[in-house]
């Protein structure tokens, strides 16, 4: 399917459509997951660990789905995949209306996963599809992700304000919006829905030998390990290190994600005027400073200013680096879904090591962890922008 440079023909914009309400309802529900936190531990008494290892489960089922996604259309296609994936949605915050059993409590945030990964690789191949390496386009896309990622704190925050065993309302909420994902993907007219291995070639692995395919790799690794752990963990690290209340924390969190709105869209216009290569490079020197300060911040005004930062900055790294290897996820139909899962690894982990680290030396001393992967996306992106010196 043919796209200019800005815009899409009328039936891609029609299929961007569909993809910008799944991802708005992703959105909702990923910022969800680590706004309810609070409210579980407290509800059901759960330690740092277990606290921690909820995210982890979320990003478990993210990593699973990741890959899975990208294979069950080669056999069921996509229409067919992402039904039953997206049903696992349903399912876990079923779940969480009407159970505290920490088990089932992981089990749900696994299907959160489960969810989460199927839309974002639908997404991102769906979009690549109509749009190939167009940085624009997916930035677009993710900043209907981050309008869903601000309102799942804001509805978590309106209605808990008064009574914080209000929280299952909010569940409830996404649970009906999860529901409306269905009959919305058995509409779409998804194109490629049955993916084809055109040649020899893009049946197998080859791609893991392309020096900016496995570049890209360790970006979306050290960015999703950050990127989960400020999802995650931000709340709880405003709130337990005393920089602000518990109200101003979850504002925070809201806050953070409609600078990354405005960082996405800003980067899809600047993304057509400028070396994609450089605006990595740019936007991963401000990430590193402003993170730097969010973690050293003891007073809300430089915390704030901080999240502020780490948002804005942070905003156009995942959309801009899958774009960037476009025309490789093009070629290889499980390019783009090993990239996903690789890149989840880091989100699993990066949780549950914080939650350790915080059980025994306290929350400050656990969040200190993640400034490890910022530098670390920091440096691969310098090895990217090196690879495309001349381009």
């Amino acid at each position: 399917m043919k796209t200019r440079k800005i815009g899409f023909s009328k039936e891609a914009a029609r299929l961007f459509s569909g993809c910008s309400y799944l991802y708005l309802a992703n959105g909702i529900m990923a910022l969800m997951v680590g706004a309810l936190q609070p409210y579980l531990r407290d509800t059901y008494g759960l330690d740092y660990w277990l606290t921690g290892f909820l995210i982890s489960a979320h990003s478990i089922g993210n990593l699973i789905s990741s890959f899975v996604s990208g294979l069950l259309p080669l056999y069921l296609g996509r229409k067919k995949s992402m039904l039953l994936l997206c049903s696992a949605g349903v399912m876990a915050f079923s779940l969480m209306l009407f159970t505290g059993n920490p088990w089932l409590l992981i089990l749900a945030f696994f299907l959160t996963g489960i969810n989460r990964g199927a839309i974002s690789n639908f997404n991102n191949a769906v979009v690549t599809d109509i749009a190939t390496g167009k940085a624009w386009a997916l930035n677009l896309l993710h900043g209907i992700y981050c309008i869903g990622a601000f309102l799942g704190p804001v509805f978590v925050m309106l209605f808990t304000r008064n009574d914080p065993g209000r929280w299952i309302y909010a569940v409830l909420l996404e649970l009906l919006v999860l529901i409306t994902q269905l009959p919305l993907l058995a509409r779409m007219r998804i194109p490629n829905n049955f993916p084809k291995r055109k040649t020899e070639a893009s049946s197998n692995w080859s791609f893991l030998r392309n020096p900016r395919y496995l570049v890209a790799c360790f970006i979306l690794f050290s960015y999703l390990a950050a990127e989960q752990a400020v999802n995650g963990w931000l709340i709880i690290y405003l709130q337990d290190s005393g920089i602000m209340s518990p109200g101003f924390s979850q504002i925070m969190a809201s806050v953070l994600w409609i600078v990354m709105l405005l960082g996405r869209l800003s980067t899809a216009l600047l993304t057509t005027r400028i070396k994609k290569s450089v605006f990595l490079l740019c936007s991963a020197i401000g990430y590193l400073a402003a993170f730097s300060l969010l973690l050293l911040s003891r007073s809300s005004t430089p915390a704030m200013l901080g999240v502020i930062g780490t948002g804005l900055f942070m905003a156009g790294l995942y959309p801009t680096t899958v774009a960037q290897v476009g025309d490789i996820a093009t070629e290889y139909p499980l390019a783009l879904s090993f990239l996903m899962t690789f890149g989840s690894c880091g989100a699993i982990l990066m949780p549950s090591i914080i939650g350790m680290i915080s059980q025994k030396v306290g929350i400050v001393g656990g969040m200190s962890v993640v400034i490890v992967a910022v530098i670390t996306a920091f440096v691969f992106i310098g090895v990217h922008a090196w690879q495309f010196r001349e381009r």
